[in-house]
């Protein structure tokens, strides 16, 4: 498993969801492997829908 400085929370009120680059995000069709910091600024939360700047790095 990725270590928590690697991954990334959705701080949304109602998603919660983790980036997690090991597992990367099929729905986004980010490959395992992609780090968070290599999406583009215009990524989106593949549960919510929120952008980028609202995720929160878990370490």
């Amino acid at each position: 498993m990725a270590d928590p400085k690697d991954m990334w929370q959705c701080q949304t009120a109602n998603c919660g969801y983790i980036f997690n680059p090991d597992k990367g995000d099929r729905k986004g069709k980010v490959p395992p492997g992609v780090r968070f910091e290599d999406l583009p600024d215009d990524g989106k939360c593949p549960v919510c829908g929120a952008g980028k700047h609202l995720f929160k790095n878990l370490a």
